[in-house]
């Protein structure tokens, strides 16, 4: 496998802003799916992470033949029993809208305790590059406030709230949200698992 190039499988500005800033200490050339408009669109009904990030990953690989790289992550709240999980993006309705999701969330929690609104950020990057299938997790356990906090970040970051930090993602900084969050663990694990392969090949 040649380690230097890979395509993110998605079309999310955000989340190519945010993986390109995890790995930007990797001597990689990342594409996305914004660079190959004759990519097909895959449609997320797996019912699990773990699915979904395969699914892209395969679709990538076979539309593009550049090792591709895709993640699959979502929110789980323990009071929702899970929820919104891998609906995350969806929970409000098939647009994705982030305003829509925090107030569907945030209604759903109304009148619940702080101490009952545990949740955790859990991602899954999977690795496809017509050779190896690999994958890893990342998770990051924090509290879904009561409002809304913070203009940074994207999705559910403005109401996910890092106890050990004492901010929102939406209110720290790109380098600081990167270190401790669910896909900055993914994406840094997937690093080394490319390193490993990478001096397998050689």
């Amino acid at each position: 496998m040649d380690p230097k190039r890979f395509v993110l499988a998605t079309r999310n500005p955000d989340k190519v802003r945010e993986i390109q800033g995890i790995l930007e200490e990797e001597a990689w050339e990342l594409l996305s799916l914004l660079d190959f408009p004759q990519a097909g669109e895959v449609y997320e009904n797996g019912k699990t992470f773990l699915d979904n990030a395969l699914e892209k990953a395969r679709a990538s690989y076979q539309w593009t033949g550049i090792p591709s790289l895709a993640d699959d992550s979502g929110l789980e709240v323990d009071y929702l029993g899970g929820a919104p999980g891998v609906r995350s993006s969806r929970f409000a309705g098939e647009g994705k809208d982030y305003r829509k999701n925090n107030a569907k969330l945030l209604g759903l929690l109304k009148d619940v305790p702080r101490e009952k609104r545990t949740a955790r950020f859990r991602c899954i990057v999977a690795l496809v590059d017509g050779e190896e299938e690999r994958w890893v997790e990342g998770v990051c356990d924090g509290v879904v406030l009561e409002e809304l906090c913070g203009d940074s970040g994207f999705g559910y970051d403005p109401v996910f709230f890092v106890p050990e930090k004492q901010k929102t993602f939406a209110e720290m900084t790109a380098e600081e949200k990167n270190a401790i969050s669910h896909r900055g663990i993914a994406f840094r694990k997937m690093a080394q698992v490319i390193r490993e392969l990478e001096k397998i090949g050689a």
